[in-house]
């Protein structure tokens, strides 16, 4: 059961993998990097000459928001500043330090939703034996209510073959009873005629 949820996990990495690279080679042309192994400054506008308003970390991802000009290209950074750096700096690749930022973050998500299934798996292990222990129930309880059906009917069938035995042997006893009063009372009638005569 383990190596199932495992395996289930691994695919959905495989799939979540696939799906992120497919998002970031079809993102829009807004998104660039600061390129790896350095660090920029931003400015106020778009010359060496106007205002640093600070730094950007090698890797950094950005909006980009104008083409270039003066050399420097507008872009909105990490922190939500936003101001010019230098284009030479811009790159739409992700870096190395971008892509193991977020080959880090997404280990971390799958790590998490292992534990997470780890967790859960001695409790769904506990659900199903609590369901097939039920089914269990039941069908023994259909088992036995088969049982009682067939026992039931066998036994409406008896008792009505024993009441048709009993109809038949009534019926049989009162045409005997009635066949004999009739020979009787033909015998008492023609006797009492003979009398008659003799009177």
């Amino acid at each position: 059961m383990l190596k199932h949820s495992l395996f289930a996990l691994l695919l959905s990495a495989v799939a979540f993998a696939s799906h992120a690279e497919e998002a970031n080679s079809a993102s829009d042309d807004n998104t660039a990097y600061i390129v790896d192994n350095l660090y920029t400054f931003m400015h106020s506008g778009s010359s060496k000459n106007y205002r640093i308003i600070g730094s950007v970390d090698a890797g950094t991802k950005l909006t980009q928001l104008s083409a270039q000009e003066n050399g420097f290209i507008k872009v909105i950074d990490d922190k939500e500043r936003e101001g010019w750096v230098e284009a030479k700096f811009v790159s739409k690749t992700a870096g190395i330090h971008q892509q193991y930022r977020t080959l880090s973050e997404e280990m971390s998500s799958m790590q998490q939703q292992l534990r997470q299934a780890q967790i859960d798996l001695p409790q769904l292990q506990e659900q199903n034996q609590m369901l097939t222990d039920q089914n269990s129930v039941l069908s023994e309880e259909i088992a036995q209510l088969k049982n009682t059906l067939t026992s039931e009917r066998t036994q409406k069938q008896q008792a009505g073959a024993k009441e048709k035995r009993q109809l038949l042997t009534y019926g049989g006893a009162i045409a005997f009873i009635g066949l004999f009063l009739g020979i009787i009372l033909t015998i008492v009638l023609s006797r009492r005629k003979r009398y008659d005569g003799w009177a």
